[in-house]
């Protein structure tokens, strides 16, 4: 399980994040909701271990975080798939992919057949350079990449934001299958609140830096949350 411990995080004199706590399972999809500027995408680069925290603590698989670096937490089998993607656009679509590696042993390295099951579209493009693939084969591709690395800690950035509807459902379809195998906990972040609600194990919903509400998904309050990520 992920714990993050009430954590602050400042940029300069800016307080980001106030006294945040969450929890994450494995076998689980945890999504946080939020409108832009709240703090979602400096929660996940706290976790990862690209931005330090000031107080509070993060624990992942009984381990303290503390100072690692996001190689040294991606070697613990933390995979983030920023927003925006941030594929290499000159590398093809195989070299992209075989990027994954970095964090894995040599006799690890290799794409596994599961990850072209998932994601099909890449196997008749592996040849083709990432930055001529749709904003949506993209995303596919940014997925993939993380899942390359084998981890246990799956982080996605809005992994909607600029996807044509049919990708969002192929993408809602593996978050579901990679949860539904019980050996990978998810931390999603994500503003379409179909997409969040649909795959939610548990949620929670920030404002201003702070967690506002959180529950189990089942037992979420479509007007409750809408109030706080309607712009």
């Amino acid at each position: 399980m992920l714990q993050v411990q009430n954590i602050d995080l400042f940029y300069g004199a800016s307080q980001a994040l106030r006294g945040v706590s969450l929890n994450a399972a494995k076998g689980e999809v945890t999504c946080v909701m939020g409108r832009n500027g709240v703090g979602k995408t400096s929660l996940l680069r706290a976790i990862c271990g690209q931005q330090p925290v000031k107080s509070g603590a993060i624990v992942w698989e009984e381990e303290t975080l503390g100072s690692l670096a996001p190689h040294q937490r991606a070697r613990r089998g933390i995979a983030f798939v920023p927003q925006g993607r941030e594929i290499f656009p000159l590398l093809t679509v195989e070299e992209n992919l075989r990027t994954g590696y970095a964090a894995i042993p040599r006799d690890r390295r290799h794409v596994e057949a599961e990850i072209y099951e998932l994601f099909p579209v890449l196997k008749d493009m592996l040849k083709r350079r990432g930055g001529d693939l749709s904003g949506g084969q993209q995303q596919q591709l940014a997925i993939a990449r993380a899942l390359v690395m084998r981890p246990r800690l799956l982080v996605l950035d809005e992994p909607t934001e600029g996807i044509q509807p049919s990708i969002i459902k192929d993408i809602e379809r593996v978050i579901r299958l990679l949860a539904r195998r019980g050996d990978m906990a998810i931390l999603l972040v994500e503003q379409y609140f179909e997409f969040a609600r649909d795959l939610a194990d548990s949620y929670a919903v920030m404002d201003r830096g702070e967690i506002v509400l959180a529950g189990r998904g089942e037992e979420m309050v479509e007007a409750d949350v809408r109030r706080y990520i309607a712009v």
